[in-house]
């Protein structure tokens, strides 16, 4: 078994869906143009994808009274100081700044929707990154 996707429900797919490739450089792997607008979101290595759709069959969650520790996205930086503030000044919000004690540091933001989105500048890097 592969990872395929992990899947939200979201209030404005389309918005989001721009947001994350304009800021985060994901592609558009495939999109639906009518309800629900199913949107997969593939990072530059096409390895990982996150579905988004706005679906009324299924109430959409309060992702900004989440606590990010429930669930995040988690992106790979080389300059999470750098990242944070390009982010920020696109809509993003700050939520937490912690320095690890290997030297990695997780900034964690919440998107324009208060989807916790985690930078994660590691001292050691995971394999493949």
């Amino acid at each position: 078994m592969k990872f395929e996707h992990f899947a939200l429900n979201v209030p404005d797919v389309r918005s989001m869906a721009a947001w994350y490739v304009a800021h985060l450089g994901f592609q558009i792997a495939r999109r639906r143009e009518d309800a629900p607008y199913t949107h997969f979101l593939a990072d530059d290595t096409g390895r990982v994808t996150v579905e988004i759709y706005s679906n009324p069959a299924a109430a959409i969650p309060d992702y900004a009274a989440a606590h990010p520790l429930c669930f995040h996205f988690a992106v790979f930086t080389t300059d999470a100081h750098a990242d944070h503030a390009r982010l920020v000044a696109a809509g993003a919000t700050l939520f937490l700044e912690e320095p690890q004690p290997d030297g990695s540091l997780l900034v964690m933001l919440r998107d324009p929707w208060g989807v916790p989105l985690q930078l994660c500048q590691r001292a050691k890097p995971f394999p493949g990154f």
